[in-house]
């Protein structure tokens, strides 16, 4: 295990997952400091979009929250799941089958249509509000039937934590970024990043960022979480030679 003691490391990740991050980075050495970007409202499924549908796809974990929040039967249902999370997650729930994929939301749509022999009737993604469409898409545009049900939003936040603004200002910093969306309301908040070295789970996740100035910049070679853990230990040992 990779002992780094001392490194700060602030998490912008979506509560309830900002916690199991931070839990993953103390088991690694780090000191992890919270601060959400981001805020999770649900607006809750309606049960109606599960009628015939035997096949969900989930692209994140506060899915799968959704989708036990409306209190429909995972028995008898499969789980397509973007990656090590979402499923864990999914099988927590009690789905009769998850499938695991290694990617994003695209690489699980590829994943679906490779596998599509196995797909029982129409498919269902169940997201936020801002996914609307863009996987469904791709998956009709082949030949599926699928649809889509929002079943939360997101909220951005306007600032960083005080425990993350003092960190920026005392120096070095790593900051994991694992979206897009909390990456667009990091630079919105206007908060100082020259001091900080940005991790991010994709290039797609640290784009909104581009044009500001921070210390360095590390993309994790799959847009998961051991790939980012892995992104950041290079980070810190660039930062350390």
């Amino acid at each position: 295990m990779t002992q780094t003691p001392g490194l700060a490391v602030i998490v912008t990740r979506t509560q309830p997952g900002a916690d199991e991050t931070a839990a993953g980075l103390t088991e690694r050495g780090y000191r992890a400091i919270l601060s959400p970007m981001l805020e999770i409202v649900p607006t809750g499924l309606d049960r109606a979009a599960l009628a015939g549908v035997r096949d969900l796809i989930l692209t994140s974990a506060n899915g799968v929250r959704a989708f036990a929040a409306s209190g429909a039967p995972a028995t008898g249902r499969t789980a397509w799941c973007v990656g090590p999370s979402t499923a864990s997650a999914a099988r927590e729930v009690g789905f009769s089958r998850v499938v695991e994929g290694d990617g994003d939301a695209e690489d699980l749509a590829q994943m679906i249509l490779g596998a599509r022999t196995e797909v029982a009737g129409p498919m269902l993604h169940i997201a936020n509000d801002a996914a609307a469409g863009n996987l469904v898409a791709m998956l009709e545009q082949a030949g599926l039937e699928a649809r889509f049900a929002a079943a939360y939003r997101t909220e951005p936040a306007t600032t960083l934590s005080a425990p993350a603004l003092e960190a920026l200002t005392a120096g070095p910093v790593f900051l994991l970024v694992h979206s897009a969306k909390g990456a667009a309301a990091l630079a919105q908040s206007g908060a100082k990043l020259d001091g900080a070295t940005i991790v991010a789970i994709s290039p797609a996740a640290a784009a909104p960022l581009k044009g500001l100035q921070f210390a360095g910049l590390h993309i994790a070679a799959r847009p998961n979480e051991d790939a980012l853990m892995a992104a950041l230990a290079d980070a810190a040992a660039s930062a350390g030679s």
